[in-house]
């Protein structure tokens, strides 16, 4: 018996950042995220996010890899997305994302970032959140690639 305890705080955006993702339907889109974490065992602690982008705070199991949880993620949605009147201009995922790991100290933490989207993105912008994400995770930013689509 293995014994693990994975949590990642994801970050993945629309294609260049448009806002397709309204506000009054972005529950379905969670709803339907969460259904997808459900089946492939997955815990999803928080979803939530903005018209651009959207975080999500799991619990991954040992054996499934943050890169193809994230695939899937992407791909799955975005088939449902554009099968969806709900989500007419949404085109598609930017190729990039983001994944961070955290502790269970800190997971009281990135749930109520998460929760708190709404009034963050009043503040500060999408772009600076994500650069320093990257920053305070030690990722070095290649500013040729940085949000390109």
């Amino acid at each position: 018996m293995s014994y693990t305890q994975l949590y990642y705080h994801i970050v993945i955006r629309t294609h260049c950042s448009y806002p397709t993702i309204k506000e009054e339907y972005e529950r379905e889109l969670y709803n339907f995220i969460y259904g997808m974490c459900k089946n492939r065992d997955v815990e999803l602690l928080r979803i939530g996010g903005m018209p651009d982008h959207l975080h999500l705070f799991v619990a991954l199991p040992s054996l499934l890899p943050v890169g193809r949880f994230v695939q899937a993620i992407k791909s799955v949605t975005s088939v449902w997305m554009k099968e969806n009147p709900h989500f007419p201009d949404f085109d598609r995922w930017s190729k990039e994302y983001a994944a961070f790991t955290y502790s269970t100290r800190d997971k009281n933490m990135i749930i109520n970032y998460i929760r708190n989207q709404k009034k963050h993105h009043k503040k500060v912008a999408f772009r600076e959140e994500y650069r320093q994400f990257l920053l305070d995770n030690k990722v070095e930013i290649q500013e040729q690639f940085f949000l390109l689509d």
